[in-house]
């Protein structure tokens, strides 16, 4: 079986400098889909649809990445393409703590464990998608806002 990594939110691991934590996960599983999420209310913006073709371009070659849009909750969504794992880049603590709620919910709720990937200093902000989904779930996100 092979072992698919999920790279999921609405931060994009290409334009915000997070193109190293997609080369490392490659290092370490099968495949890796990029996705990249919205908000299925709004619908797919052209922004949305304009972040996934230059990530796809950037892998063109490499059919080990997929990159896609999607909508709703991560765990659905990993169900869908078969991920064995969730990625998430982080920054700091602040991030850490974000990611590690998320991946407490992740592992109860849908049974997919998280790595956590430190991203280089100056990059990878916390997704409002993170937030969304702790909230989803009844989490209180207080705390970890700024």
């Amino acid at each position: 079986m092979a072992k698919i990594a999920l790279f999921a939110g609405s931060f994009d691991p290409y334009t915000v400098g997070l193109h190293a934590l997609v080369e490392r996960a490659l290092q370490m599983f099968d495949k890796v889909v990029v996705a990249i999420g919205y908000n299925s209310e709004k619908g797919v913006s052209s922004a949305v649809e304009e972040r996934v073709a230059a990530i796809a371009a950037v892998y063109s070659g490499d059919s080990r990445v997929e990159v896609r849009s999607y909508s709703g909750l991560t765990m659905d969504f990993a169900r869908e393409v078969g991920a064995t794992v969730l990625l998430r880049g982080v920054r700091n603590i602040k991030d850490f703590e974000y990611e590690r709620e998320l991946a407490d919910v992740n592992r109860q709720i849908g049974g997919i464990d998280t790595v956590l990937l430190m991203s280089e200093p100056g990059y990878a902000s916390v997704s409002s998608s993170v937030v969304r989904e702790l909230m989803s779930y009844g989490k209180d996100v207080s705390k970890l806002l700024p």
